[in-house]
């Protein structure tokens, strides 16, 4: 398999319309690398550039050690799945799969043993005979999926393969597909605009927004240590709740005033906000660091009104008013809620994280204290 190497990569269309703007990081041998992002945030534009669908603007591109700038994407030894199939209508589930190697001038018998063994390894060895016209979305997804492996490349690109398939079914590909990347121990690049497929796929994450990395790190890193407030919003399901405090100190003790409800800071959070007294600050919490509890004592909990109840099955999730605020709550199923009810959110003080309201970056990342 192989390394990929970005140095300052960037991609400039006309009209000096940035999409890229000098990615910078490398994507090790056998590893499993999501670029993940909103929408127009460049991910795709990153991936097509690894693939030579797109030229290069500046910067440089590596594959296994080899400047590839100039390459024609034929001669680079990647294989690419798109996110609409790219299915030939007309051939065969096999025909489809063999096209490529036919193209290579591959023996018969080399085409057939490369093409009964992705049918194996992905279960589509009866669909061989069939047209595409003939196959669910799932199906086509596995023969697209086929057609890559056939190629043996030192590189697999994935572009939103699951973004056409239901909710269920994008559940059982994208674990198909990390078991296929263990089992191929293979180098694999992934797009999605789907933080959840982002969490559960890769090795590590490329976050991106607007042309540029915001933030390297693998899945638990990113959730528990973002770099800065889009990271934080961005990653995690439901997204991470923002509000406006105020840090003040009374009576030797440290607070962050939203206006309607004030928590104490204390431990780590407490020094990273340190000689911020009087200033405005913007604090994080995730939904799960909510806890509900009636009994809550002051100055530890957030007071509001529940607006809207969402039962999920093995927990509720809970909308609730501050007077300045909506935020969302993650509570256990058993607790008995209505719309309308007063509710006391207890919120885990060493989980909170605060942001600097101009640069938005996270202040224990401007403090060094984690990193």
């Amino acid at each position: 398999m192989a390394t990929i190497e970005l140095k300052k990569i960037s991609k400039v269309y006309e009209g000096n319309v940035t999409a890229v703007r000098e990615a910078d990081f490398t994507i090790n041998d056998k590893e499993f690398v999501v670029l993940v992002g909103p929408s127009g945030c460049g991910k795709s534009t990153t991936l097509r550039m690894i693939a030579g669908l797109e030229d290069i603007s500046q910067g440089e591109l590596y594959i296994d050690g080899r400047l590839v700038n100039d390459v024609p994407p034929k001669d680079r030894d990647i294989a690419m799945v798109f996110q609409n199939y790219a299915l030939y209508p007309h051939m065969t589930v096999h025909d489809n799969m063999a096209f490529g190697l036919k193209i290579r001038k591959f023996s018969k018998d080399e085409i057939q043993k490369r093409v009964a063994e992705a049918a194996r390894i992905l279960d589509i060895g009866e669909l061989l005979d069939r047209k595409p016209k003939a196959l669910s979305g799932g199906q086509r997804q596995r023969v697209a999926v086929g057609r890559a492996i056939v190629r043996h490349p030192k590189v697999f690109l994935f572009d939103e393969p699951l973004s056409n398939l239901d909710a269920k079914l994008r559940v059982q590909m994208r674990a198909e597909i990390s078991s296929l990347h263990h089992r191929l121990d293979a180098t694999m690049v992934y797009v999605t605009h789907d933080q959840v497929e982002a969490m559960t796929m890769g090795d590590r994450i490329v976050v991106m927004k607007d042309g540029i990395i915001n933030q390297i790190g693998d899945p638990l890193t990113l959730y528990n240590l973002p770099v800065n407030r889009f990271v934080a919003g961005f990653i995690g399901s439901p997204p991470m709740n923002f509000f406006a405090v105020t840090m003040k100190e009374e009576g030797g003790k440290l607070y962050a005033d939203e206006g309607n409800f004030k928590l104490e800071v204390s431990g780590a959070q407490k020094d990273v906000v340190s000689g911020y007294a009087g200033k405005q600050l913007i604090l994080g919490v995730r939904p799960e660091d909510l806890h509900y509890d009636m009994n809550a004592s002051e100055g530890t909990f957030i007071d509001s009104s529940i607006e809207v109840i969402e039962p999920l099955g093995a927990e509720i999730h809970i909308f609730v008013n501050t007077g300045s605020n909506q935020l969302v709550a993650r509570i256990p199923p058993d607790i008995q809620v209505a719309v309308g009810d007063k509710a006391k959110l207890v919120a885990d003080l060493n989980k909170m994280i605060f942001f600097d309201p101009e640069t938005e970056i996270a202040l224990s990342v401007e403090a060094g204290v984690k990193k």
